[in-house]
């Protein structure tokens, strides 16, 4: 029974982590954790998810907190440690703050040089919060109870402020043991902009644009990390102008907006979209981040000197960088200050072109991607959130026009291929009863993360999976070829049967070799309620065409030979 005004150091993180707002965690026991998972039960509205191994654990983390704004994810010490950080990468990567809680090992391992199993052998214990290090902002191992509270508030508390994952090592034998209760609410510093430096960004920025004959708009990734999808929506409304998204950032502006142009990606962007920001006079990205897929191999036609960048912490405008200057305060004064021009949109009106939906080749036709995709396109609703996995589900998604408040998951930043199992057992669980998640996965990609179909099963989500079988990894065809892009086909729609065995969860399998079966498949998908798996036949070459090219620079980039010295 503990003292009055004491809890256990497990219940003081589980406390500190419902107060951050998370309600459900992904989990995998081990003897390292079994007291801590313990100390966890016992909190309110606090439920653990226990998932069907580590690297998906952290995958479900990561969909959580895209869909929460935070997660957490407990695991047991070195081999669960090392299994998830894969996943924990990927949130650094992604700018999601994941709270990545381990067991370790007992205090007095060390001291009395005592070799431990799931070790490398040597009385040296540190390593694994080393290795996460590099892939946090903050790792810390907990090992004396004065000390504990401190190291777990500033650990989330920075994960907060940062919008990156921590790492938190509890050692078993003081999980259990009582330390004070919170007596104040979790501190999460804030940074705030320097007044004189937003003056500055924002007058400089308002001259560049009101010099310019056709401006435009762009959102990047980070605006929804940093909190400025609502400012960026206020200075598009306020400016007039054509707006678009990068690939990353889908689904974070309103795609019904009169001024939506679709997604800017170089030259495979939306038809008539490129052609608008690349000869635009002047340019705003929001929170974009510019890499070699975000560009097309490096091969964007922006000029430099026309660019306005706006970073979380700073704006940079040609080639001056106003500091201390934060993304939200930045495009909100500007929608208080931009000229309404709606130059580009009128240039982008003129050139648009709308693809004819395919015609309907009746119930007994093969299924094309550009069929299929016209099919997803029509059942979506602002019930749903689109997540699309690492390949060809990219581009086709990329294209689809999403309804109003209808949410769009992708990780292209990090692109670790199998990510999106595990993301939609975490993105479902966080909007379950508000949402359904429909899962867009190709069948390499599911083979590397399947079995936590299992635990939405277990858990009775209720997402939408369409899995697209055409016999390998599509995304690396069209970069490089090889025999070792071809799989071993399953029967994919079979698992799951073979994951429902007790026959207790309510689950629909269903294949489609046809235009009608995928059809009638969709139609009873939309009305079950219980978790869908379409399993969609498709032919291994038919792939987006805009895959085909974006491969051919990548892999152009990919192959440029060494510099000389």
């Amino acid at each position: 029974m503990a003292e009055h005004g004491a809890v256990t150091i497990g219940a003081y993180l589980a406390t500190r982590l419902r107060e951050a707002g998370i309600k459900e965690y992904f989990a995998i026991p081990g003897d390292y954790n079994l007291i801590l998972l313990d100390e966890l039960l016992k909190v309110d509205d606090f439920k653990g998810h226990y998932c069907c191994n580590e690297l998906n654990t952290g995958y479900a983390a990561d969909g959580y907190a895209r869909a929460n704004g935070v997660a957490a994810a407990v695991v047991t010490y070195s081999v669960g440690g090392l299994s998830i950080i894969n996943a924990a990468a990927g949130a650094y990567a992604e700018d999601l703050p994941v709270v990545f809680v381990s067991g370790g090992p007992n205090t007095n391992a060390a001291a009395k040089n005592r070799l431990l199993h799931h070790t490398l052998a040597e009385v040296s214990y540190e390593y694994v919060r080393d290795m996460f290090a590099h892939v946090t902002v903050d790792a810390v191992i907990v090992k004396h109870p004065d000390q504990a509270s401190q190291q777990i508030d500033r650990a989330i508390g920075l994960a907060m402020l940062y919008r990156k994952p921590v790492y938190i090592e509890i050692a078993c034998n003081i999980a259990g043991l009582e330390i004070s209760a919170p007596t104040c609410p979790l501190v999460v510093p804030k940074y705030i902009s320097s007044e004189e430096a937003l003056e500055h960004a924002v007058s400089h920025a308002t001259d560049l644009l009101g010099n310019a004959v056709k401006p435009v708009l762009v959102a990047g990734p980070r605006i929804r990390s940093w909190g400025a999808i609502e400012p960026f929506a206020q200075l598009a409304e306020a400016s007039g102008y054509a707006m678009a998204n990068m690939a990353a950032a889908k689904g974070f502006v309103d795609e019904t907006s009169p001024q939506y142009m679709g997604t800017y990606w170089g030259s495979v962007s939306s038809p008539g979209c490129g052609e608008i920001v690349d000869s635009a006079d002047a340019y705003l990205f929001a929170g974009a981040i510019f890499n070699d897929y975000s560009t097309v191999g490096y091969n964007l036609l922006l000029k430099p000197q026309k660019l306005i960048t706006v970073n979380p912490y700073s704006v940079k405008i040609a080639e001056t960088t106003y500091n201390q200057v934060c993304m939200s305060d930045f495009l909100a004064a500007m929608a208080k200050k931009v000229e309404h021009n709606d130059a580009s949109l009128v240039a982008y009106d003129r050139i648009r072109g709308e693809a004819p939906p395919p015609a309907d080749p009746g119930d007994e036709a093969d299924i094309t991607t550009r069929y299929l995709f016209a099919r997803i396109e029509d059942m979506l609703d602002e019930t749903m959130t689109v997540l699309a996995e690492t390949g060809d589900s990219w581009f086709n998604a990329l294209r689809l026009k999403l309804p109003k408040n209808c949410g769009f998951e992708i990780q292209m930043q990090y692109g670790s291929i199998g990510w999106s199992v595990g993301a939609l057992l975490g993105c479902q669980t966080a909007v379950a009863g508000k949402k359904r998640v429909v899962g867009l996965i190709g069948d390499g990609s599911f083979q590397m993360s399947a079995q936590e179909v299992s635990t939405m099963v277990r858990y009775g989500l209720k997402p939408i999976i369409f899995l697209f079988n055409n016999g390998g990894y599509t995304i690396e065809v069209e970069i490089h070829d090889g025999p070792y892009n071809t799989i071993n086909n399953w029967n994919y729609a079979g698992l799951v049967d073979v994951f429902n065995n007790d026959g207790n969860a309510k689950a629909l399998a269903r294949q489609a070799r046809t235009t009608g079966e995928l059809k009638a498949a969709i139609s009873e998908a939309k009305d079950f309620d219980g978790l869908c798996f379409i399993e969609v036949f498709i032919d291994r070459d038919d792939c987006n065409k805009n895959l085909l090219k974006w491969g051919s620079y990548v892999a152009t980039a990919n192959g440029e030979p060494p510099m000389s010295c």
